[in-house]
Order: C-alpha cells, then structure tokens, then sequence
C-alpha cells in the first residue's frame, strides 16, 4: 500500500520514479525481527535471484548496530508469494 513514511507517496514524482528505476528497495521488519522483502520475480534467472540475495544479506549485516552482540542473523528462509517456505543453508 502506498505509505508517506515509505517514500510511496510524494509530491516529487521524477525523484520517486528516479529511485524505482535505480532498484530501490524496502525492508519491512516486524515485531519478531523478521524482515520482509522482495529480492525478484519467478521470471528472473537462478543467478539473478542469487545476486539479489546477497546483496540483501550484505545490507543486512551492514545495518547491524554496533550494540547488538552475537548471532544477528539466525535462520534465512525464502518463499514465493503463495508458495511454502524453504530454509536456506548457512
């Protein structure tokens, strides 16, 4: 949904649409800490997904705050939009 505190929704349309086109992504994350996110469509090649993944974790773990001690990230699953779920090794 469009959300003014996500950026969705703005009164500068060519910056907006500058970000999209750059591969702009949003995190979602919940009260568990689990965080939400896209990282491609079906459509996209095995490499492609691949590529995006990693570069997901790599923003992940560079967000880490320097307060936060131990295990940040504990398990990895992914899922298609209607599809179950399917840990990720490592």
């Amino acid at each position: 949904m469009p959300n003014p505190k996500s950026g969705t929704v703005t009164t500068d349309i060519a910056k907006a649409v500058k970000e999209a086109k750059a591969g702009r992504v949003e995190y979602r994350l919940d009260q568990a800490g689990i965080v939400h996110l896209a990282i491609g469509k079906a459509s996209f090649g095995p490499e492609k997904l691949l590529q995006n993944a990693e570069a997901v974790l790599a923003s992940i773990r560079a967000a880490k705050p320097t307060s936060v001690k131990g295990v940040y990230i504990k398990s990895t699953y992914l899922t298609s939009t209607m599809g179950p779920s399917i840990r990720v090794a490592g």
